[in-house]
């Protein structure tokens, strides 16, 4: 089997961070209690260079913050957009973006839920257990407005679903019980200064690799 699926397909080989975060800006992530982040988002109805520059930002900011995937309302973005690099439990790499994602529902009987931990960009440093299928399938389109079919097992399952909750204006702690979510809270204040230290040393790393590239003309 491949070891890298890009835009859902095999491929050969691929570099560490995907091309667009080099293209990219690192954009602040919006926290938990921000509006952007609980409605769900308006659909990508604009395809062109704004759009392909905001992946770039997103792909930027997913690396810096992290992440295994960052939707565009944890930039501060209302459009049904994620962008993620996430493996499976297979150890298998997925990267890509999705436009308009839509998760298809799956057959209760054919599906078998995993109760494991998760985080979010957006909950910094709080990771809580949650039950989600071992399976997902997302539609939508590319960056172009080409027609978009990703599949994921195991933690890129999670990732997809996880995704595309929050374009619909969910954050994973919706998932939680209140004495959960409170728990979450709690992590996530204890955490937080960590995790943005954390932050800010990956983009100055991120920035320093961009300029050795420039020198080089790499």
């Amino acid at each position: 089997m491949p070891s890298v699926f890009v835009q859902g397909r095999p491929t050969a080989s691929y570099p560490p961070f995907a091309p667009e975060a080099r293209r990219g800006s690192v954009r602040r992530v919006t926290e938990v209690g921000e509006g952007v982040l609980h409605r769900p988002c308006r659909d990508v109805t604009e395809f062109g260079p704004d759009l392909t520059a905001l992946i770039d930002d997103m792909f930027r900011t997913m690396y810096v913050a992290e992440g295994a995937g960052l939707a565009a309302n944890q930039v501060g973005v209302d459009l049904r957009l994620f962008v993620y690099d996430c493996p499976d439990d297979e150890g298998v790499r997925h990267v890509g973006h999705i436009v308009n994602p839509v998760l298809e529902p799956l057959d209760p009987a054919a599906r078998r839920l995993l109760d494991e931990g998760e985080g979010c960009l957006s909950v910094p440093g709080a990771v809580m257990a949650v039950p989600r299928p071992d399976r997902a399938v997302v539609r939508g389109l590319d960056k172009d407005g080409a027609p978009l079919l990703v599949e994921g097992t195991g933690y890129f399952a999670r990732c997809l679903a996880h995704e595309t909750d929050h374009v619909n204006g969910q954050v994973y702690l919706d998932r939680l019980s209140g004495r959960e979510r409170k728990a979450a809270l709690r992590q996530s204040a204890d955490r937080r200064e960590e995790v943005f230290a954390r932050r800010a040393a990956n983009a100055a790393a991120f920035a320093r690799d961009r300029t050795a590239d420039g020198a080089t003309g790499a």
